[in-house]
């Protein structure tokens, strides 16, 4: 099977960087004007993934939300990411897992080995339990053709003091974690199977990216506060430019324009459109 890697590559190259959130906050499905119930949870989430996932290369679902749900829930997000992939979206299930042993394998059954009961492309995963305990559920999703995303920098603040400090060789945790996958990248074309989380809105420099030949998700585009200026002095100049694979990530900001299918759908193609086209000046 091909790669995740090459497979986002040409996925981006067909429709472009965004990665685009699907996220049934009860907020959210309360403004939509639908109740906060397993009904209210499907129309809200198959109607942004009809319109997000026609759109974009990849959309991101929210686990936890579905979750939140019970059983019901996951039978909703099961139904999300078989619709996403009959639009032509990759799916980036967020269910940050993190483990070891036979649990992980348990979640890399789950989530990513050929077969997997919820078969998405890629997952988010935890490394704060030793990178080590990734290895089983890198090479099986890398066998079964599907990627897993390592949290590395993200910008919450909480995560600062971790992620930040500094191991006996200088580096930080973050910068580790980013070598970690690297290494495992190294020599994969045209791009790696494994990526990293990196938040949009951190500082400039805290990690280097350079030699990491695999994807970059980015969260914290659009309301969470950053903007495409932010993403070019992080990551270079436009998304995808000088470091390719990177996935600026947005959800509230396109999903507030619903439940409107036509006003959801010309929030997508302007947030689109601007990573494309950064503009000079973008607030």
């Amino acid at each position: 099977m091909t790669g995740f890697g090459a497979r986002l590559t040409k996925a981006v190259a067909e429709r472009g960087p965004l990665c685009a959130g699907i996220d049934p906050h009860p907020g959210l499905i309360e403004a939509w004007g639908l109740p906060l119930d397993v009904s209210g949870l499907e129309r809200f989430a198959l109607g942004a993934t009809e319109v997000l996932a026609a759109a974009t290369a990849i959309v991101k679902p929210q686990s936890a939300f579905f979750e939140a749900f019970g059983a019901a829930g996951i039978a909703v997000l099961e139904r999300v990411v078989a619709l996403a992939h009959d639009a032509g979206a990759l799916v980036l299930l967020d269910v940050k897992r993190g483990d070891i042993g036979s649990t992980m394998a348990a979640y890399t059954a789950a989530y990513v080995a050929e077969g997997a009961a919820i078969a998405a492309d890629a997952i988010t995963v935890s490394p704060y339990l030793g990178f080590g305990s990734l290895e089983a559920a890198s090479a099986t999703a890398r066998a079964a053709g599907r990627g897993i995303f390592v949290l590395a920098r993200t910008s919450n603040p909480e995560a600062n003091a971790l992620q930040s400090a500094k191991l006996p060789d200088g580096r930080t945790v973050a910068q580790s974690i980013v070598d970690s996958v690297a290494a495992f990248n190294a020599e994969s074309v045209p791009l790696g199977d494994i990526g990293v989380v990196v938040g949009a809105t951190i500082k400039p420099g805290e990690v280097d990216l350079s030699g990491l030949n695999g994807p970059v998700l980015a969260p914290g585009f659009g309301a969470q506060g950053a903007t495409t200026a932010d993403l070019k002095a992080l990551f270079g100049n436009a998304a995808g430019g000088d470091l390719p694979g990177l996935l600026p990530a947005s959800s509230r900001d396109i999903l507030r324009h619903g439940p409107d299918a036509a006003a959801l759908r010309r929030a997508v193609e302007t947030v689109a459109e601007l990573l494309v086209r950064p503009q000079e000046n973008d607030h």
